[in-house]
């Protein structure tokens, strides 16, 4: 159970009727919590929505989505993404295969 507090959170994923948060605290994940679908804020009930939220007695008290926070964190990822998708150029390729250069 986590414990009372505000903290950031990050829908993760659905399963059936609930939304599991990931509850963060300086940038790391320090738990998580089922919270019924119904209580998201309505544009906030998408995978990787990034939201604050208050806890109380185990339980989420309220509930608020940061749009701008997530279109952050989304265009951090892809861009990270497609820095790592890309194909190394040939004389990156060369260095790689030949550890002694």
């Amino acid at each position: 159970m986590p414990a009372d507090g505000k903290y950031t959170a990050v829908v993760d994923r659905f399963e059936g009727d609930l939304a599991v948060l990931l509850l963060e605290r300086d940038g790391e994940t320090v738990d998580d919590i089922p919270l019924p679908q119904t209580e998201l804020p309505e544009n906030g009930c998408h995978q990787d929505a990034i939201l604050y939220v208050s806890v109380e007695d185990g339980e989420v008290r309220n509930a608020t989505y940061k749009a701008e926070e997530t279109a952050q964190r989304t265009e951090h990822s892809q861009s990270r993404f497609d820095r790592l998708s890309q194909r190394p150029s040939e004389s990156e390729a060369e260095t790689d295969a030949d550890p002694e250069r």
